[in-house]
């Protein structure tokens, strides 16, 4: 395996095959938010908050996924990048309960999103699960990040104890 070599926010950097442009950011001690991201699962790539520009490149990368390639010019913090993080929490915030998510709370605060922006539409609202003596259950406030099932799946326990079910809006986390 070679090594690459790529810019990151006018830092030349240069990592092993394979290094994501979230990994070669860490390493510049850049912040790239992440909500569905966890550095011991495999990356999801669903919430998008990761999203960065990259030269050349007509859409927005992920950061989470998107392997570095040589000669690669990131900017992880363009006003395009900023709009699209604030638009990503403001559909979250309209279709859960965040109001004790204390990260997603912060990056709302830091990107200036409008959490009643698209208000006023059908939120996720699911029963209270308390059938179980070691926890509650509460997935109305459930950001459908997919951390959990992946914890009980191939990135960790192999129980496939949970899943995603539904499809669209009533995509959720069952058994």
């Amino acid at each position: 395996m070679s090594d690459i070599t790529l810019t990151i926010d006018n830092q030349t950097i240069t990592v092993a095959t394979g290094t994501t442009i979230l990994q070669a950011a860490q390493q510049l001690a850049k912040e790239i938010p992440t909500i569905c991201y966890h550095p011991h699962f495999s990356p999801p790539s669903l919430c998008r908050m990761c999203v960065v520009e990259v030269e050349k490149s007509r859409v927005l990368a992920q950061a989470c996924s998107r392997a570095c390639e040589s000669g690669m010019v990131v900017r992880t913090d363009t006003p395009r990048v900023q709009q699209a993080r604030k638009v990503i929490l403001e559909l979250l915030h309209s279709a859960v309960d965040v109001s004790q998510a204390t990260e997603i709370l912060e990056y709302t605060r830091k990107y200036g999103a409008e959490p009643e922006r698209f208000g006023g539409g059908k939120r996720r609202d699911l029963p209270l699960l308390d059938d179980n003596p070691f926890y509650v259950r509460d997935y109305s406030k459930c950001i459908l990040c997919w951390r959990c099932v992946q914890a009980c799946g191939e990135d960790v326990q192999w129980t496939f104890a949970i899943h995603r079910a539904g499809r669209g809006f009533e995509t959720r986390i069952a058994t």
